[in-house]
Protein backbone atom coordinates (compact mmCIF):
# COMPACT_ATOMS: atom_id res chain seq x y z
CA UNK A 1 0.00 0.00 0.00
CA UNK A 2 1.54 3.48 -0.74
CA UNK A 3 1.24 6.47 0.91
CA UNK A 4 -2.04 8.26 -0.97
CA UNK A 5 -4.10 4.96 -0.44
CA UNK A 6 -2.67 5.06 3.49
CA UNK A 7 -3.53 8.23 4.28
CA UNK A 8 -6.89 8.38 2.04
CA UNK A 9 -8.19 5.30 4.68
CA UNK A 10 -7.72 7.63 7.74
CA UNK A 11 -8.44 11.53 5.71
CA UNK A 12 -11.81 12.95 5.00
CA UNK A 13 -10.68 15.76 2.87
CA UNK A 14 -8.63 15.51 -0.26
CA UNK A 15 -4.95 13.46 -0.64
CA UNK A 16 -2.88 13.66 -3.58
CA UNK A 17 0.47 12.19 -4.45
CA UNK A 18 2.80 12.29 -7.40
CA UNK A 19 1.09 11.14 -10.21
CA UNK A 20 -2.43 12.52 -9.42
CA UNK A 21 -4.24 14.89 -11.02
CA UNK A 22 -3.64 18.43 -9.38
CA UNK A 23 -1.00 17.39 -7.33
CA UNK A 24 1.40 19.37 -8.68
CA UNK A 25 -0.61 22.35 -9.01
CA UNK A 26 -1.17 21.61 -5.14
CA UNK A 27 2.31 21.51 -3.91
CA UNK A 28 2.90 24.86 -4.76
CA UNK A 29 3.60 27.56 -2.19
CA UNK A 30 2.75 31.21 -2.74
CA UNK A 31 6.12 31.79 -4.34
CA UNK A 32 6.39 30.32 -7.64
CA UNK A 33 10.09 30.77 -7.91
CA UNK A 34 10.32 27.89 -5.34
CA UNK A 35 10.20 24.46 -5.90
CA UNK A 36 8.54 22.65 -3.16
CA UNK A 37 8.82 18.61 -3.11
CA UNK A 38 6.34 16.66 -0.96
CA UNK A 39 5.43 13.20 -0.76
CA UNK A 40 1.79 13.87 -0.75
CA UNK A 41 -0.65 17.02 -0.33
CA UNK A 42 -3.29 16.63 1.90
CA UNK A 43 -6.42 19.27 2.38
CA UNK A 44 -8.38 18.31 5.59
CA UNK A 45 -11.63 18.71 5.72
CA UNK A 46 -11.94 19.84 9.49
CA UNK A 47 -9.84 20.08 12.62
CA UNK A 48 -10.57 16.52 12.98
CA UNK A 49 -9.39 15.65 10.21
CA UNK A 50 -6.31 17.59 11.17
CA UNK A 51 -6.03 15.65 14.31
CA UNK A 52 -6.54 12.23 12.18
CA UNK A 53 -3.85 12.90 9.43
CA UNK A 54 -0.81 13.58 12.78
CA UNK A 55 -2.13 10.72 14.28
CA UNK A 56 -1.53 8.54 11.68
CA UNK A 57 2.03 10.32 10.68
CA UNK A 58 2.93 10.08 14.77
CA UNK A 59 2.88 6.32 14.28
CA UNK A 60 3.91 5.75 11.03
CA UNK A 61 7.22 8.13 11.65
CA UNK A 62 5.97 10.85 8.90
CA UNK A 63 6.53 14.41 9.12
CA UNK A 64 4.05 16.98 8.37
CA UNK A 65 4.21 20.84 7.07
CA UNK A 66 1.80 22.57 7.50
CA UNK A 67 1.04 25.42 4.98
CA UNK A 68 -2.24 27.68 4.89
CA UNK A 69 -2.00 29.69 1.97
CA UNK A 70 2.16 28.88 1.44
CA UNK A 71 3.19 32.15 2.53
CA UNK A 72 7.02 31.51 3.59
CA UNK A 73 7.75 28.59 1.71
CA UNK A 74 11.59 27.74 1.93
CA UNK A 75 11.03 24.39 -0.33
CA UNK A 76 12.70 22.76 2.86
CA UNK A 77 10.03 19.56 2.48
CA UNK A 78 11.48 16.82 0.41
CA UNK A 79 9.78 13.42 2.27
CA UNK A 80 7.19 15.54 4.00
CA UNK A 81 3.47 15.83 3.68
CA UNK A 82 2.25 18.91 3.08
CA UNK A 83 -0.81 20.43 5.05
CA UNK A 84 -3.41 22.63 3.54
CA UNK A 85 -5.57 24.09 6.11
CA UNK A 86 -7.91 26.15 3.85
CA UNK A 87 -11.20 24.56 4.52
CA UNK A 88 -10.86 25.53 8.29
CA UNK A 89 -12.39 29.25 7.40
CA UNK A 90 -14.82 29.75 9.93
CA UNK A 91 -14.71 33.19 11.27
CA UNK A 92 -16.60 34.92 14.50
CA UNK A 93 -16.11 38.04 15.49
CA UNK A 94 -17.51 39.54 18.51
CA UNK A 95 -17.67 43.38 18.81
CA UNK A 96 -18.97 43.89 21.96
CA UNK A 97 -15.99 42.00 23.27
CA UNK A 98 -13.53 42.89 20.44
CA UNK A 99 -12.56 39.45 20.04
CA UNK A 100 -12.01 37.18 16.69
CA UNK A 101 -12.03 34.05 16.44
CA UNK A 102 -9.88 32.42 12.89
CA UNK A 103 -9.80 29.30 11.41
CA UNK A 104 -6.24 28.26 10.34
CA UNK A 105 -7.27 29.36 6.55
CA UNK A 106 -8.60 32.48 6.72
CA UNK A 107 -7.39 35.20 5.60
CA UNK A 108 -6.99 38.99 6.84
CA UNK A 109 -9.15 40.52 4.22
CA UNK A 110 -11.71 38.52 5.27
CA UNK A 111 -11.12 39.83 9.37
CA UNK A 112 -11.10 43.01 8.11
CA UNK A 113 -14.38 42.62 6.14
CA UNK A 114 -16.43 41.28 9.38
CA UNK A 115 -14.55 44.09 11.68
CA UNK A 116 -14.32 46.52 9.94
CA UNK A 117 -18.42 47.58 10.35
CA UNK A 118 -17.97 47.89 13.91
CA UNK A 119 -14.94 50.17 13.65
CA UNK A 120 -12.40 47.39 14.77
CA UNK A 121 -8.97 46.76 13.23
CA UNK A 122 -6.73 43.64 13.40
CA UNK A 123 -3.26 43.99 13.79
CA UNK A 124 -2.90 42.99 10.10
CA UNK A 125 0.04 43.37 7.33
CA UNK A 126 -0.35 45.34 4.14
CA UNK A 127 -1.32 42.06 2.48
CA UNK A 128 -5.38 40.84 2.76
CA UNK A 129 -3.83 37.83 1.27
CA UNK A 130 -1.97 36.22 4.02
CA UNK A 131 -3.88 34.20 6.53
CA UNK A 132 -3.99 34.77 10.18
CA UNK A 133 -2.48 31.64 11.11
CA UNK A 134 0.60 31.95 9.53
CA UNK A 135 1.24 35.78 10.16
CA UNK A 136 0.40 35.51 13.95
CA UNK A 137 2.70 32.20 14.49
CA UNK A 138 5.45 34.17 13.01
CA UNK A 139 4.90 37.28 15.04
CA UNK A 140 3.04 39.76 12.74
CA UNK A 141 4.05 43.19 11.67
CA UNK A 142 1.25 44.99 11.30
CA UNK A 143 0.84 48.71 10.33
CA UNK A 144 -0.63 49.44 13.66
CA UNK A 145 2.31 47.68 15.58
CA UNK A 146 4.11 51.05 16.55
CA UNK A 147 0.54 51.69 18.17
CA UNK A 148 -0.28 47.99 19.64
CA UNK A 149 3.11 45.77 19.03
CA UNK A 150 3.42 42.86 17.51
CA UNK A 151 -0.37 41.09 16.10
CA UNK A 152 0.91 37.53 18.49
CA UNK A 153 0.92 40.04 21.38
CA UNK A 154 -2.99 40.02 20.77
CA UNK A 155 -3.80 36.76 20.41
CA UNK A 156 -5.76 35.05 23.67
CA UNK A 157 -6.07 31.21 22.98
CA UNK A 158 -4.94 28.49 19.88
CA UNK A 159 -6.68 25.70 19.05
CA UNK A 160 -4.06 23.32 17.95
CA UNK A 161 -3.25 19.43 17.48
CA UNK A 162 -0.46 18.19 19.33
CA UNK A 163 2.73 15.80 18.33
CA UNK A 164 0.28 12.83 19.11
CA UNK A 165 -2.40 13.84 17.48
CA UNK A 166 -4.66 15.33 20.11
CA UNK A 167 -6.87 18.31 19.81
CA UNK A 168 -6.89 21.09 22.59
CA UNK A 169 -7.42 24.93 23.69
CA UNK A 170 -4.63 26.51 24.93
CA UNK A 171 -4.01 29.83 26.89
CA UNK A 172 -1.42 31.33 28.80
CA UNK A 173 -3.06 29.88 31.90
CA UNK A 174 -3.57 26.07 30.83
CA UNK A 175 -0.32 25.86 28.72
CA UNK A 176 2.07 28.79 29.23
CA UNK A 177 5.05 27.24 27.08
CA UNK A 178 3.49 26.01 24.32
CA UNK A 179 1.17 29.59 24.11
CA UNK A 180 4.09 31.19 24.74
CA UNK A 181 6.10 29.54 21.67
CA UNK A 182 3.65 29.71 19.05
CA UNK A 183 2.78 33.50 19.84
CA UNK A 184 5.62 34.55 17.48
CA UNK A 185 8.21 31.11 17.64
CA UNK A 186 6.73 29.86 14.56
CA UNK A 187 4.60 26.52 13.71
CA UNK A 188 7.44 24.05 14.40
CA UNK A 189 5.58 23.10 18.08
CA UNK A 190 2.05 21.91 17.03
CA UNK A 191 -0.40 22.45 14.09
CA UNK A 192 -2.90 25.71 15.06
CA UNK A 193 -6.46 25.36 13.79
CA UNK A 194 -7.89 28.07 14.87
CA UNK A 195 -6.68 31.45 16.59
CA UNK A 196 -8.71 33.31 18.99
CA UNK A 197 -7.29 37.36 19.65
CA UNK A 198 -8.11 40.91 20.28
CA UNK A 199 -9.07 43.42 17.80
CA UNK A 200 -8.70 46.85 18.30
CA UNK A 201 -10.19 50.54 18.13
CA UNK A 202 -10.18 52.22 14.63
CA UNK A 203 -12.87 54.54 14.65
CA UNK A 204 -11.22 57.14 12.72
CA UNK A 205 -8.57 55.53 10.17
CA UNK A 206 -6.24 57.42 7.67
CA UNK A 207 -4.33 56.40 5.08
CA UNK A 208 -2.72 56.15 1.40
CA UNK A 209 0.16 56.38 -0.82
CA UNK A 210 1.67 59.33 -2.15
CA UNK A 211 3.78 58.97 -5.65
CA UNK A 212 6.07 60.87 -7.34
CA UNK A 213 8.80 60.27 -10.03
CA UNK A 214 12.40 58.70 -8.73
CA UNK A 215 14.56 62.18 -9.40
CA UNK A 216 12.60 63.26 -6.03
CA UNK A 217 13.62 60.36 -4.19
CA UNK A 218 16.28 62.35 -2.09
CA UNK A 219 14.12 64.74 -1.45
CA UNK A 220 11.08 62.34 -0.13
CA UNK A 221 13.90 60.61 1.66
CA UNK A 222 14.52 63.86 3.66
CA UNK A 223 10.79 64.20 4.43
CA UNK A 224 10.09 60.79 5.63
CA UNK A 225 13.62 61.03 8.06
CA UNK A 226 12.07 64.07 9.21
CA UNK A 227 8.65 62.99 10.20
CA UNK A 228 9.66 59.36 11.43
CA UNK A 229 11.96 60.88 13.62
CA UNK A 230 8.90 62.67 15.74
CA UNK A 231 6.34 60.54 14.74
CA UNK A 232 3.48 59.68 17.38
CA UNK A 233 2.63 55.81 17.60
CA UNK A 234 -0.39 55.96 15.90
CA UNK A 235 1.50 57.08 12.70
CA UNK A 236 3.43 54.53 10.53
CA UNK A 237 5.10 55.45 7.44
CA UNK A 238 7.39 53.28 4.49
CA UNK A 239 9.13 54.44 1.96
CA UNK A 240 9.73 52.81 -1.45
CA UNK A 241 11.53 52.88 -4.08
CA UNK A 242 9.84 50.86 -7.28
CA UNK A 243 10.83 50.21 -10.71
CA UNK A 244 8.20 47.97 -12.62
CA UNK A 245 9.18 46.50 -15.39
CA UNK A 246 8.74 48.45 -18.51
CA UNK A 247 8.11 51.85 -16.27
CA UNK A 248 9.53 54.70 -15.23
CA UNK A 249 11.19 54.69 -11.55
CA UNK A 250 9.32 55.74 -9.27
CA UNK A 251 9.25 56.65 -5.08
CA UNK A 252 6.29 56.09 -2.62
CA UNK A 253 5.61 57.02 0.77
CA UNK A 254 2.33 54.64 1.99
CA UNK A 255 1.11 55.63 5.18
CA UNK A 256 -1.85 54.51 8.07
CA UNK A 257 -2.30 57.04 10.93
CA UNK A 258 -4.90 55.88 13.98
CA UNK A 259 -6.57 59.47 13.77
CA UNK A 260 -8.37 61.60 12.02
CA UNK A 261 -7.22 62.25 8.95
CA UNK A 262 -6.80 66.72 9.44
CA UNK A 263 -3.90 65.54 12.16
CA UNK A 264 -2.55 63.36 9.81
CA UNK A 265 -1.95 65.45 7.03
CA UNK A 266 -0.44 67.98 9.52
CA UNK A 267 2.04 65.51 10.64
CA UNK A 268 2.89 64.50 6.66
CA UNK A 269 3.24 68.46 5.81
CA UNK A 270 7.01 68.23 4.57
CA UNK A 271 5.92 65.57 2.11
CA UNK A 272 3.56 67.75 0.42
CA UNK A 273 5.98 70.02 -0.15
CA UNK A 274 8.04 68.10 -2.67
CA UNK A 275 6.72 69.12 -5.71
CA UNK A 276 5.56 66.47 -9.32
CA UNK A 277 3.27 64.45 -6.68
CA UNK A 278 1.69 61.63 -9.50
CA UNK A 279 -0.93 60.40 -7.46
CA UNK A 280 -2.06 60.78 -3.81
CA UNK A 281 -4.32 58.29 -2.64
CA UNK A 282 -4.55 59.60 0.85
CA UNK A 283 -8.50 59.01 2.42
CA UNK A 284 -10.67 58.25 5.66
CA UNK A 285 -10.38 54.56 5.40
CA UNK A 286 -12.63 51.75 6.61
CA UNK A 287 -10.20 49.08 7.62
CA UNK A 288 -11.41 46.67 5.29
CA UNK A 289 -9.68 49.38 2.68
CA UNK A 290 -6.13 48.96 4.04
CA UNK A 291 -5.02 46.13 1.34
CA UNK A 292 -5.83 49.41 -1.42
CA UNK A 293 -2.65 51.34 0.15
CA UNK A 294 0.05 49.32 -1.58
CA UNK A 295 -2.10 47.25 -3.74
CA UNK A 296 0.13 44.09 -3.52
CA UNK A 297 -0.82 40.90 -5.65
CA UNK A 298 -3.20 38.61 -4.57
CA UNK A 299 -2.26 35.93 -6.35
CA UNK A 300 1.00 33.49 -6.31
CA UNK A 301 3.42 34.70 -7.78
CA UNK A 302 7.56 34.01 -8.18
CA UNK A 303 9.84 36.24 -6.18
CA UNK A 304 12.80 36.79 -4.43
CA UNK A 305 13.21 38.92 -1.34
CA UNK A 306 15.92 40.13 1.61
CA UNK A 307 15.09 41.98 4.75
CA UNK A 308 17.25 43.78 7.17
CA UNK A 309 17.13 45.74 10.10
CA UNK A 310 18.56 48.88 10.36
CA UNK A 311 20.31 50.32 13.75
CA UNK A 312 19.79 54.43 12.35
CA UNK A 313 18.85 56.08 9.07
CA UNK A 314 22.03 57.39 9.05
CA UNK A 315 23.14 60.44 5.51
CA UNK A 316 25.37 57.44 4.87
CA UNK A 317 22.41 54.84 4.95
CA UNK A 318 20.81 57.55 2.74
CA UNK A 319 23.49 57.61 0.15
CA UNK A 320 23.98 54.25 0.24
CA UNK A 321 19.97 53.47 -0.43
CA UNK A 322 20.12 56.16 -3.37
CA UNK A 323 23.63 56.12 -5.33
CA UNK A 324 22.40 53.51 -7.80
CA UNK A 325 19.25 53.26 -9.70
CA UNK A 326 17.58 49.69 -7.68
CA UNK A 327 16.59 47.62 -10.98
CA UNK A 328 16.71 44.64 -11.38
CA UNK A 329 15.11 44.61 -8.08
CA UNK A 330 11.14 45.95 -8.14
CA UNK A 331 11.31 47.52 -4.75
CA UNK A 332 13.49 48.77 -2.02
CA UNK A 333 11.29 49.49 1.01
CA UNK A 334 11.91 51.36 4.32
CA UNK A 335 9.72 50.50 7.42
CA UNK A 336 9.44 52.24 10.37
CA UNK A 337 9.29 50.45 13.62
CA UNK A 338 9.88 51.72 16.78
CA UNK A 339 6.88 52.85 19.15
CA UNK A 340 5.29 49.18 21.09
CA UNK A 341 7.76 47.42 19.30
CA UNK A 342 10.71 48.86 21.47
CA UNK A 343 8.78 47.87 24.62
CA UNK A 344 8.87 44.07 26.00
CA UNK A 345 6.99 42.30 24.56
CA UNK A 346 6.39 38.88 26.69
CA UNK A 347 6.62 36.81 23.35
CA UNK A 348 9.42 35.15 21.46
CA UNK A 349 9.55 37.73 19.03
CA UNK A 350 11.08 39.96 22.03
CA UNK A 351 11.16 44.09 21.23
CA UNK A 352 12.88 45.60 18.59
CA UNK A 353 15.79 47.82 19.20
CA UNK A 354 16.52 48.83 15.14
CA UNK A 355 13.43 51.62 13.90
CA UNK A 356 13.59 50.91 10.14
CA UNK A 357 13.18 47.80 8.64
CA UNK A 358 14.87 47.00 5.28
CA UNK A 359 12.73 44.86 2.31
CA UNK A 360 14.22 44.05 -0.96
CA UNK A 361 11.83 42.22 -3.70
CA UNK A 362 12.73 41.47 -7.18
CA UNK A 363 11.70 38.96 -9.77
CA UNK A 364 13.99 36.51 -11.11
CA UNK A 365 14.64 36.70 -14.69
CA UNK A 366 16.24 33.77 -17.11
CA UNK A 367 19.16 33.82 -15.39
CA UNK A 368 17.41 32.05 -12.63
CA UNK A 369 17.52 35.02 -10.35
CA UNK A 370 21.56 35.81 -10.40
CA UNK A 371 21.23 39.56 -11.35
CA UNK A 372 18.40 40.18 -8.45
CA UNK A 373 20.39 37.86 -5.58
CA UNK A 374 23.57 40.05 -6.89
CA UNK A 375 21.69 43.23 -6.53
CA UNK A 376 20.99 42.45 -2.94
CA UNK A 377 24.24 41.89 -2.03
CA UNK A 378 26.04 44.46 -2.72
CA UNK A 379 23.53 46.49 -1.21
CA UNK A 380 23.43 44.77 2.30
CA UNK A 381 27.02 44.53 2.65
CA UNK A 382 27.35 48.29 1.96
CA UNK A 383 24.76 48.63 4.68
CA UNK A 384 26.78 45.88 7.02
CA UNK A 385 27.56 48.60 9.56
CA UNK A 386 24.12 49.74 9.91
CA UNK A 387 22.36 46.61 10.35
CA UNK A 388 22.02 44.23 13.48
CA UNK A 389 21.94 40.95 11.91
CA UNK A 390 18.44 40.32 12.97
CA UNK A 391 15.70 39.68 11.28
CA UNK A 392 12.05 39.24 11.77
CA UNK A 393 10.66 35.60 11.24
CA UNK A 394 8.10 36.63 8.73
CA UNK A 395 10.94 38.50 7.01
CA UNK A 396 13.36 35.54 6.35
CA UNK A 397 14.08 34.34 3.22
CA UNK A 398 14.78 30.60 2.02
CA UNK A 399 19.04 29.73 3.14
CA UNK A 400 18.18 31.97 6.53
CA UNK A 401 17.70 30.36 9.96
CA UNK A 402 15.28 30.96 12.47
CA UNK A 403 17.78 31.56 14.69
CA UNK A 404 18.12 34.87 13.21
CA UNK A 405 15.02 35.87 15.11
CA UNK A 406 15.34 35.41 17.81
CA UNK A 407 17.62 36.58 20.94
CA UNK A 408 19.37 33.66 22.30
CA UNK A 409 17.54 33.16 25.44
CA UNK A 410 14.29 33.15 23.52
CA UNK A 411 15.83 30.71 21.04
CA UNK A 412 16.93 28.25 23.44
CA UNK A 413 13.62 28.45 25.55
CA UNK A 414 12.12 27.62 21.79
CA UNK A 415 13.92 24.98 21.19
CA UNK A 416 13.39 22.93 24.41
CA UNK A 417 10.15 23.61 24.13
CA UNK A 418 10.21 21.80 20.67
CA UNK A 419 12.18 19.15 22.32
CA UNK A 420 9.99 18.53 24.91
CA UNK A 421 6.85 18.59 22.65
CA UNK A 422 7.47 16.68 19.55
CA UNK A 423 10.60 14.65 20.06
CA UNK A 424 9.87 12.34 17.31
CA UNK A 425 10.03 15.42 14.80
CA UNK A 426 6.91 15.02 13.42
CA UNK A 427 6.05 18.57 12.35
CA UNK A 428 8.76 20.33 10.30
CA UNK A 429 7.96 24.52 9.98
CA UNK A 430 8.79 26.62 7.63
CA UNK A 431 11.98 27.56 9.05
CA UNK A 432 12.79 24.66 11.39
CA UNK A 433 13.97 26.56 15.43
CA UNK A 434 16.14 23.53 15.71
CA UNK A 435 18.03 23.67 12.63
CA UNK A 436 21.61 25.86 12.27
Amino acid sequence: MNIGDELRRVIRGTVLTPGDEGFDQARRPWNLAINQPVQAVVEAADAEDVAALVRHAHLAGLTITTQPSGHGATGDTGETILLRTTRLDHLHVNPDERLAHAGAGVKWGHVQEAASPHGLTALVGSSPAVTVTGYTLGGGLSWFSRKHGWAAGSVRAFDIVDATGTRARITADDDPDLFWALRGGGGDYAIVTATEFDLHPAPDLYGGRLLWPAATAPAVLDAYREITATAPDELTLWYDLLQFPGAAPLVAVDATYLGAGGDAETLLRPLEKIAGRLSDSRAMLPPAGLGAITAEPTDPGPGMSRAELLTALTDEVAATLLEQPIDPLLSVQLRHLGGALTRPSGIPAGHLEEPYALYLFGIPGQDGGAAVRERMDRLTEALVPYTSGRKPFTFLAPGERAASAFAPDDLTRLRDVKRSRDPRGTFRANFPVLAG
